[in-house]
């Protein structure tokens, strides 16, 4: 049985831009043949300017044992400067499509055409567990639509027998054994085959052991899924976080560090008002709030939240782009704008971001000091701002401050002497051969000077609280262009400030 459903404009409604079709009917058990799979196909069209969802309500009757789902679009050729089709998918089961996810059971955006849900197991990406009776809704999500519009087709199947039982989920423990108060790597921001990955959970936590990290963040698009796949992975030397990225179309934010199998929905924009009111769901479930690549080119990807919910922000995003140093840039401004208005500053971190080979998991990384190897631990070292970037494991520094009678303060701390009291900066830097280090303060670079060809030096600058309300290090590689362009080169690490005088 096929359908053609041709999308009215006109009937778009609600706050996140979502119209509901209407629904997909199959056979009653009367009706039904003994052990008989049941298809249904349904085919429409999308105009340019559709909705960000659309909704195909399937009406699914008792005794189902899966429910599968494949899709197809067409993807024409398009004017130059135009976007072609791009189309995500997910499904939310017979408790609704609510904002909030009570009805969520899967999302894989456009990284799979087809999917199947069963009590017993679940396509990556999808939550297994009884199909039960009720209206289920495919959700598509017309990413981008060419100037023609999308043609495309839902193929939706039952199939019928016992239910089975739905498997318990065992998920990573809160804390590992570590070293004490000390400096830890992480990255927080990664990708497997539960998304748009092609990593494995025992390849990705393989390559964080060889990445010298001693905790990870599994943070898949729009899913909750993978949050029980790393089973066995975890240990004495490596701890798993779970989290999730939350992908909406007006930028992307990583839950670093919620409970485990809880779901923060994404489907909203700036203009719906609605992501405070997620970034505090974020914090109930136990997790930071991280704006994720802010100035990234991709489409969606650019951040139109503010910052005034984040705990955090990434910086820096897989290997160093010219995005990056935009991202750098607009949070010093910010750190310039917390202290002119006696404000909390917002930390900076950074992540990998890997997908697949041959994204480096830990390019970069964040190294944040932390009383354990704990969920808590790390978490309040990111937000009190005692970390920083660096490209690899390779790389290690110590940045500190000292002024006064004796006042000494580290990353993320303010040293408090008075406003005229002399104060000595310092970087220790290792493993950054061919590098220059720079000291950033809020009226910008002030003192730079190259690192030994070994990589290995140290670096000393004196100011005082009247001439640098805040310090932070740069340590960078010579410009690819030999300088030409007068573009500072790629970063190797950076650190969180140190505030500088008395607090007023």
């Amino acid at each position: 049985m096929q359908r053609r459903d041709v999308l009215k404009m006109a009937a778009i409604a609600g706050a996140t831009g979502a119209i509901t079709l209407d629904p997909v009917k199959f056979a009653q058990a009367a009706d039904r043949a003994p052990g008989a799979d049941e298809v249904r196909r349904v085919s429409g069209h999308l105009p340019t300017g559709a909705p960000d969802f659309v909704y195909l309500p399937v009406e699914v009757p008792s005794g189902v044992r899966e429910l599968a789902v494949s899709y197809t679009y067409d993807k024409p050729a398009v004017p130059p400067g135009s976007q072609g089709n791009a189309c995500d998918i997910g499904i939310f089961d017979e408790r609704g499509t609510g904002l909030g996810g009570r009805g969520f059971r899967g999302w894989s955006g456009g990284a799979r055409t087809e999917f199947a849900i069963s009590a017993a197991e679940a396509t990556p990406g999808y939550l297994p567990g009884p199909v039960r009776a009720g209206t289920w809704h495919v959700a598509l999500g017309p990413y981008t639509v060419a100037p023609q519009g999308m043609e495309y087709s839902v193929t939706i199947t039952l199939r019928y027998g016992p239910a089975g039982d739905t498997p318990e989920q065992v998920y990573p423990p809160q804390r590992a054994k570590g070293r004490g108060r000390t400096w830890y790597r992480g990255d927080n921001h990664l990708h497997s085959v539960y998304s748009d990955g092609k990593r494995t959970p025992a390849e990705i936590a393989a390559a964080a052991r060889a990445a010298g990290l001693d905790w990870i963040t599994t943070t898949e698009h729009n899913t909750t899924s993978a949050h029980g796949a790393w089973q066995g992975l975890w240990g004495d030397d490596l701890l798993i976080l779970t989290g999730e990225e939350i992908t909406t179309r007006n930028g992307h934010v990583v839950a670093l560090g919620t409970d485990p199998g809880v779901f923060i929905d994404w489907r909203y924009r700036a203009r719906d008002h609605a992501f405070g009111r997620f970034a505090r769901r974020i914090r109930q479930a136990g997790g930071l709030v991280v704006p994720a690549h802010p100035h990234a080119t991709c489409i969606g990807c650019g951040w139109k939240f503010g910052f005034d919910d984040a705990d955090a922000v990434e910086v820096w995003n897989g290997p160093y782009t010219p995005d990056d140093e935009v991202s750098i840039a607009e949070w010093d401004n910010t750190l310039v704008a917390s202290v002119r208005h006696r404000r909390p500053w917002l930390p900076a971190m950074g992540n990998s971001d890997a997908h697949r080979e041959p994204d480096a998991v830990g390019l970069p990384q964040t190294v944040v000091l932390a009383d354990d190897l704990s969920r808590a631990a790390i978490q309040e070292g990111i937000r009190a701002g005692r970390s920083w970037i660096g490209e690899s494991s390779k790389v290690d520094l110590k940045f500190t401050a000292s002024g006064g009678r004796g006042a000494y303060a580290g990353i993320g701390g303010r040293l408090e002497v008075d406003h005229d009291a002399e104060i000595t900066v310092r970087l220790e830097v290792t493993g950054a051969p061919g590098c220059t280090a720079a000291f950033v303060t809020d009226q910008g670079q002030l003192f730079a000077a190259p690192l030994p060809g070994s990589g290995s030096g140290t670096v000393e600058w004196a100011t005082t609280a009247s001439y640098a309300a805040y310090v932070r290090a740069e340590v960078r590689h010579a410009p690819a262009d030999g300088g030409a362009s007068g573009l500072p080169g790629a970063m190797a690490a950076m650190t969180n400030p140190i505030f500088l005088g008395r607090e007023e």
